[in-house]
């Protein structure tokens, strides 16, 4: 059984939608775990994260999103429920891109160089269970998240909401996820 670190409420205050919510909910909350190097091969490691399926007041669960350090890409699958892969590539205060992924079980999503990541459990009653392959040669930067409060959507109740502390926020566009793992992993290796 493989160990895993928690991801607190408190720990997420600078990157939540829900403001007025989080006032009064329980900074102990347990939002998601994750456990790093389930396997490794060679200089990647396979991560896992589980999720419940709760709402953070009028958002949905979420990461709190990162971008790896030295421009490595990431590879996603989904292995229980449903998610959405939020991405976006930001240049200061101005948003250059940003795209939306939904998944299901067995999908698989690539994050390229120098995208945020957040991802999203866009169900209220199922879990959503993620794994990931990584270089073990990148560190997880937080910083571009935690400085605008958020990823420049926040995915609510009500549908995709902005957020405001952009300067610059485009459209958000949809893209499909891959139906099969690609055959290399080695464009996981190098940067980019």
């Amino acid at each position: 059984m493989p160990e895993y670190k928690i991801r607190y409420l408190h720990e997420m205050n600078s990157v939540l939608y829900d403001q007025q919510w989080f006032k009064t909910a329980l900074p102990e909350l347990e939002l998601y775990y994750v456990s790093r190097a389930v396997k490794v091969k060679r200089d990647l490691r396979y991560d896992i994260t589980i999720m419940p399926a709760q709402m953070l007041g009028k958002e949905f669960v979420k990461t709190k999103g990162n971008r790896n350090s030295n421009g490595f890409q990431e590879l996603y699958t989904v292995l229980e429920g449903n998610a959405i892969f939020l991405m976006q590539k930001t240049n200061n205060a101005v948003v250059e891109d940003v795209k939306a992924v939904k998944a299901e079980k067995n999908d698989w999503i690539i994050v390229p160089s120098d995208y945020l990541v957040i991802t999203i459990n866009s169900s209220t009653v199922k879990e959503l269970k993620t794994g990931n392959w990584v270089s073990e040669k990148t560190e997880n930067i937080y910083k571009d998240v935690e400085k605008f409060n958020g990823a420049c959507w926040f995915y609510t109740k009500k549908g995709w909401v902005k957020n405001k502390n952009y300067k610059k926020n485009p459209e958000l566009r949809f893209e499909k996820s891959l139906k099969q793992i690609p055959k290399s992993l080695e464009f996981l290796r190098t940067k980019h």
